[in-house]
């Protein structure tokens, strides 16, 4: 039987009591835990605050919606425009008939096929590698910041779920299309049209969008090099496991990442792999030899914030080591216990999830 999915246009009053952050399918998203992360420093006295590590906006639009002057960073260009759609923006949305207009094709248009001829087979279908080329195309033609903004973020979206694991980490087109009885995965996910996902997330964003009456900002810079001083800066960097292997996320959402520079994609491919993704780009936050000396300039950087750093309890650097860096530059440091949190496809259940709070 054939699966339905309409799209009804909603009323979005911009009010920041209603306003909702969108449904997230990231690795290592805080949205589960932005609760418990602003009970923990809501009573602490800062005005500006800076989300260093943005990934999912969720902590620096948490701080948004409490009426903090919010800046968020990524360094990776993707994750930007979610700060962008997000965060900075407090009140432009897509209309139904922009909407209309991304997601038809145009005589007037020349579409390239840039995806369909260098992922085949790898992740989608013909028909959706030329969606997406035709979209991105679409979304390309906008010239208002935020309007692509939350075009781009609901494409993404859009790209996430529709894929096994929501990664990009691996040639498995073929989970998907597997003839076979299924023990994870959501299949009708999967198989739902993208126009009809991507109609989803433009509403999920156009929710999301609210005037807090603050300059927030977005960002997209090394979290070491980001101007302004912050009264309050949260640090949640990618997460190298005690077996020294880090969490490389320009890894995991290369394809996404690509999307953001479509000209000059095929020159940044990395041809030897299998999945087609981005030429490495080494940081020292997925290399246990430098990460140490990495969080002691960050600390030193926000020396004068109040500093509130998520972390594992059984990452490289150590708890302990966390909190020795973190004594060189404040006198009065806690640490307060979440305890036992797993993540989507982690594998650990002896890692506790950590709150720093440094003054």
């Amino acid at each position: 039987m054939e699966v339905k999915y309409t799209y009804q246009p909603l009323l979005f009053t911009g009010d920041v009591a209603v306003a909702k952050f969108p449904g997230t399918r990231y690795q290592g998203s805080k949205a589960k835990l932005v609760d418990w992360i602003w009970s923990q420093v809501q009573d602490l006295n800062f005005t500006t605050c800076l989300d260093a590590f943005g990934g999912t906006g969720a902590v620096a639009y948490r701080f948004k919606k409490e009426g903090k002057c919010s800046t968020y960073n990524d360094v990776l260009r993707f994750n930007y425009y979610i700060g962008v759609a997000l965060i900075e923006n407090s009140q432009i949305r897509l209309t139904p008939e922009e909407v209309d207009w991304i997601l038809t094709k145009h005589s007037t248009i020349t579409y390239p096929r840039l995806i369909q001829e260098t992922f085949r087979d790898i992740y989608f279908t013909p028909e959706e590698n030329s969606w997406l080329d035709q979209t991105l195309t679409n979304i390309r033609q906008l010239t208002a910041p935020y309007k692509f903004a939350l075009a781009f973020f609901a494409l993404a979206q859009a790209a996430i779920v529709k894929r096994p694991y929501n990664l990009f980490h691996r040639k498995n087109l073929y989970v998907r299309l597997a003839d076979v009885e299924r023990s994870f995965g959501n299949k009708t996910s999967w198989d739902r049209p993208f126009d009809s996902w991507f109609r989803h997330f433009v509403e999920e964003a156009n929710w999301a969008v609210f005037d807090n009456g603050q300059d927030n900002r977005a960002l997209h810079t090394d979290a070491l090099n980001i101007p302004g001083e912050y009264d309050l800066v949260y640090i949640d960097t990618p997460y190298v496991s005690g077996r020294g292997v880090g969490v490389d996320y320009r890894d995991f959402y290369h394809f996404l990442e690509g999307m953001t520079f479509y000209d000059e994609w095929e020159q940044q491919i990395d041809y030897r792999s299998k999945h087609r993704r981005l030429k490495r780009s080494p940081s020292v936050w997925t290399d246990k030899t430098r990460v140490h000396t990495a969080f002691d300039a960050l600390f030193s950087r926000y020396q004068d914030s109040i500093l509130v750093v998520s972390y594992r309890s059984d990452g490289i650097p150590s708890e302990q080591e966390i909190l020795s860096l973190l004594q060189r530059y404040k006198q009065n440091v806690r640490v307060e216990r979440f305890g036992h949190y797993k993540y989507v496809l982690s594998t650990n259940h002896r890692s506790e999830e950590l709150l720093f709070i440094a003054r």
